[in-house]
């Protein structure tokens, strides 16, 4: 894993500046769907503290203003952390074996996620992913493509990671051929109330972390 999971200890910079890179990376990564605007006013309440940053713990995340099909950014241990409440279309996509006959690990046998989101969606919830938006290659943030072709024409629907080219599905999951070895992975998180995201905390019972997941 990289350094950018391990940087609990390391002092908090300013607020003004975690702010002001909270904000970048929300706007580039929203330009892309044109729904930009219908996230403005929830950005700044997701905005984690300098004190969480600094100790990388839990953090809670009110997703109850996140409408079907949009993606959402928050910095966790001062990683971007992809959110998608995704659509039932979306969700019918996961299954088909045309699709999975272009993943690279399809069923999810590395462990890139925790227990509990071992399962098709990649989630605990199948409405909710929850990714490390960081590109398993060499450490790019790639670009959410909800629609097949948004980006490029004939590109699949998930996300595409500009520096090299790799491919994610809608549940992370990298596609052949690409550079990039392994799925996005799933940090421990789960739900305190239905749209009430713990980034950062596993469910009773649980345990993981992301020491285990490789080329973060």
């Amino acid at each position: 894993m990289s350094d950018a999971t391990h940087e609990a200890g390391e002092p908090a910079v300013r607020t003004d500046i975690q702010r002001r890179d909270f904000l970048y990376i929300a706007t580039g990564a929203m330009a892309a769907t044109g729904t930009l605007a219908a996230v403005w006013p929830f950005i700044d309440q997701m905005n984690p503290t300098s004190s969480a940053l600094a100790a990388g713990g839990p953090m809670s995340v009110d997703l109850s203003s996140v409408a079907p099909g949009q993606q959402i950014i928050v910095r966790w241990r001062s990683m971007p952390i992809f959110i998608v409440h995704r659509t039932p279309a979306m969700l019918a996509t996961l299954r088909e074996p045309s699709l999975l006959d272009m993943l690279r690990d399809p069923q999810s046998e590395e462990t890139q996620q925790p227990p509990y989101a071992r399962n098709w969606s990649r989630s605990e919830k199948p409405d909710y992913l929850v990714l490390v938006g960081i590109c398993t290659h060499l450490g790019c943030i790639p670009t959410f493509s909800p629609v097949a072709g948004s980006l490029i024409a004939s590109e699949p629907s998930g996300w595409l990671c500009h520096c090299h080219g790799s491919k994610y599905d809608l549940a992370g999951r990298v596609f052949k051929g690409v550079p990039a070895p392994f799925n996005l992975p799933v940090p421990p998180y789960h739900f305190t109330r239905p749209t009430t995201l713990m980034l950062g905390e596993n469910p009773q019972g649980a345990s993981f972390d992301l020491g285990s997941v490789q080329q973060l």
